[in-house]
């Protein structure tokens, strides 16, 4: 379980989150959509131990992302496209993070054919498009197995099959009882897959529910989310 509670960030004079809090739990995907600039990234940081809050707390099965012993056993999370070298191969890059976490080697190209690179594991990923430079990120956030899994912009440079893909594998991660966490900015494909849906606008949370509860009362999630969005930025303009 994920659990942010009150988080607040300042980067000099200008406000990264308000007061953000929100809750991911087992069985499902939770999405946490808003516009470029919202605070989506910023909030990962905080949770994945990259940046320090100035106050609240992030925690992941009960502890900060810092306290989790080998974590890639815990917590899997894809954050900034494939996180490797780009002089290294996949294969490469996925064998260190598997020997630093006491993962077994097998594992790797069991994550490698399920995210579809077994046939471009030797190539550099300098080499890769962006879509696959993707497809890395998720399999090393797959590497140990874990209980959570955290995407950010899991379909960014994805082609159609590509992103149908990714929605099968969220919904059947979730199935399996995990708990997945991912960040977007596109309405339609988190329509697609979450069943919680927290939306973030100016650096505060101004909407979170089921896709059922938020569209009620308007025509779609689109209209519901440009109405939200729209309020809080006349707010922060005010």
């Amino acid at each position: 379980m994920i659990e942010i509670k009150n988080l607040n960030k300042k980067y000099g004079q200008s406000d990264g989150i308000i007061d953000v809090s929100l809750t991911a739990e087992p069985g499902k995907v939770t999405a946490f959509l808003g516009p470029n600039g919202a605070g989506k990234s910023t909030t990962f940081r905080l949770l994945l131990g990259l940046d320090r809050a100035d106050s609240g707390s992030a925690l992941i099965e009960g502890k900060p992302y810092r306290d989790l012993t080998a974590p890639l056993w815990t917590v899997g999370a894809q954050f900034d496209g494939s996180g490797a070298h780009k002089g290294r191969t996949a294969k490469a890059h996925l064998t260190w993070l598997a020997q630093s976490n006491g993962i077994p080697h097998s594992r790797i190209s069991e994550v490698l054919e399920l995210v579809g690179l077994s046939d471009a594991a030797r190539k550099r990923v300098g080499a890769y498009s962006l879509g696959m430079g993707q497809r890395l990120g998720i399999a090393a956030a797959l590497l140990g197995d874990p209980r959570i899994i955290v995407l950010d912009e899991p379909t960014n440079g994805l082609d159609p099959e590509g992103i149908r893909w990714i929605r099968g594998l969220l919904r059947t991660l979730a199935a399996n009882g995990k708990t997945v966490l991912i960040s977007s900015h596109l309405i339609n494909e988190v329509q697609h897959v979450a069943d919680h849906i927290v939306v973030i606008s100016g650096g505060r949370i101004v909407q979170s529910g089921n896709v059922d509860d938020l569209v009620a009362g308007h025509h779609d999630l689109e209209a519901a989310y440009f109405d939200w969005t729209g309020n809080a930025a006349k707010g922060n303009a005010a």
